[in-house]
């Protein structure tokens, strides 16, 4: 959900070759990066930029590899890969959501629908994945008392669950900002901060989990 005090994502999408310095010959101030300096991956670099006031994000997207993607996607196949700042990882399947929701500015591109294949697999690993993340989360930590570890698996484990629910519907998502909420999970936040043992929130987010990905696989 945007809104007027936003920034703006761009993406710049290429076949062979791309030289970032092109980017900084343009003269917008900020940080551009080189390609690969964001980890690799589906997400291997962009820019930080001020354009006119406003900030913009600017993202390399490699053609051959978000074909890739997408021709993975299509037989319900993906990675989660690490990426900085997002809690449980990206899914290689982000790269095929930005082509089905962008608005081309120059040039061409597809705009893919959600695959069928996709909407069973990605639920089935995000909400495994969820279910052993609350699992080590109590037995492990909990149970120990490590406040932070324990919390910290908690709130991954429910972001894991949110992508279940999203994959499930057949919605794509590209961030993690709003990922809860429009998973309706957002009520978790009540759960990590109205304090208690530690098993007992590992417990009630684990449930209110379950519930809300059953219930989405009960209409999908």
């Amino acid at each position: 959900m945007h809104r007027p005090d936003s920034d703006w994502d761009l993406a710049i999408y290429y076949r062979g070759r791309f030289d970032p310095q092109d980017l900084r010959n343009v003269g917008w101030p900020g940080e551009v990066s080189e390609i690969g300096a964001w980890g690799g991956g589906v997400f291997n670099g962009g820019a930080w930029l001020t354009i006119d006031g406003r900030p913009v994000d600017v993202h390399y997207r490699d053609l051959d590899v978000v074909e890739h993607a997408l021709a993975e996607a299509r037989e319900g196949r993906f990675r989660i890969e690490r990426l900085m700042f997002h809690l449980a990882g990206i899914p290689t399947y982000l790269v095929v959501g930005e082509l089905a929701i962008h608005e081309v500015l120059r040039g061409q591109l597809p705009r893919p629908s959600y695959p069928d294949a996709l909407k069973v697999a990605a639920r089935d690993v995000w909400w495994n994945d969820a279910q052993l993340t609350f699992r080590h989360a109590e037995l492990t930590h909990a149970s120990q008392g490590r406040v932070t570890q324990c919390l910290g698996l908690v709130a991954q484990a429910t972001l894991q669950a949110a992508h279940a629910v999203l994959a499930s519907r057949g919605e794509w998502g590209t961030n993690e900002k709003t990922l809860l909420t429009r998973a309706g999970l957002g009520d978790v936040d009540s759960i990590m901060t109205r304090g208690g043992d530690l098993a007992s929130l590992v417990t009630a987010a684990r449930e209110r989990c379950r519930q809300v990905v059953e219930s989405t696989v009960r209409n999908s």
